[in-house]
């Protein structure tokens, strides 16, 4: 079964879950990927009082899917209004474990604006595989 990555979309839902981002600081975070199977998942930032487990959008996006039943996706997006950043090392373990290293991560830091991909890999290029 071959998807089609449709960024467009993934982006607008990435955006459209940075909006339900609970934060204490400054940077709300959406992200939506799609599964293998053509399924999208969102998630948000969720920023807790003693900012000792705070929940990234991308692993808010990776549980939902898991917790849905599915295992694996080819590509996430990923939205912020700063003027750069990717995902940290946390979430690329999160990335590579559900994703892969081939996995595509698509960053956007404004609404219909200028997109950076990358490979998984790319990202963290001595990722212990």
């Amino acid at each position: 079964m071959s998807i089609k990555l449709d960024w467009d979309s993934l982006f607008q839902r990435a955006w459209e879950a940075r909006e339900n981002a609970s934060i204490l600081g400054n940077t709300k975070v959406g992200s939506a990927l799609i599964t293998k199977q053509g399924n999208i998942f969102g998630g948000c930032n969720i920023e807790q009082t003693y900012r000792n487990k705070d929940i990234h959008a991308e692993v808010n996006a990776i549980s939902t899917m898991v917790g849905a039943g599915e295992k694996e996706f080819l590509a996430i997006a990923i939205v912020a209004q700063r003027e750069f950043f990717t995902p940290c090392g946390t979430c690329l373990d999160w990335i590579f474990q559900f994703g892969g290293p081939d996995t595509i991560v698509g960053i956007q830091n404004s609404i219909q604006g200028e997109t950076k991909f990358y490979k998984a890999s790319e990202l963290m290029p001595h990722y212990p595989y």
